[in-house]
């Protein structure tokens, strides 16, 4: 997992063209003027989601892992916080789901181990397959737009 600001996104270019591909857009896009949807950048190797939403609590939410795609989740406006911990054994709550690229964990039996970290407008985040997740969340409700580039691994 990596956070950081699009002002460093050179220092994360050199982990894959696609990685790169995916922060130059990021940089380059104005985001304020899409609608929420997904767009294609190359494929399925590297597409957008656009998305507008209210957080909601993490005791709500599921962590999540993908098998075939890297998140880079860069927050347009507002501001949240996001669970993380390594993949280990953990136990999914839900199996893996091909068609969709994920499986869900359930925060109960999770939460002593996560950390969780706030993501601010301008902010970045890359999770890796072996990176449990859960985006989207804060102890108050906030109005967030955000990005998702998903990158295939």
């Amino acid at each position: 997992m990596i956070v950081d600001t699009l002002s460093n996104l050179d220092l994360y270019s050199h982990i894959s063209p696609r990685i790169a591909a995916a922060l130059t857009h990021l940089a380059e896009t104005d985001f304020t003027r899409l609608e929420v949807g997904s767009y294609e950048l190359d494929g399925k190797n590297l597409f957008v989601i656009v998305n507008d939403y209210e957080t909601k609590p993490k005791e709500v939410e599921p962590f999540e892992v993908h098998e075939h795609y890297i998140d880079v989740q860069y927050v347009v406006s507002g501001e949240e916080e996001f669970g993380f911990l390594p993949l280990g054994s953990q136990i999914p709550s839900m199996p893996y789901n091909p068609e969709h690229d994920y499986a869900e964990f359930d925060y109960e039996a999770n939460k002593r181990e996560a950390a969780f970290i706030p993501l601010k407008a301008g902010m970045f985040a890359i999770f890796f397959p072996d990176d449990m997740h859960m985006p989207g969340t804060s102890s108050t409700p906030n109005k967030v737009r955000k990005v998702v580039i998903k990158v295939k691994a």
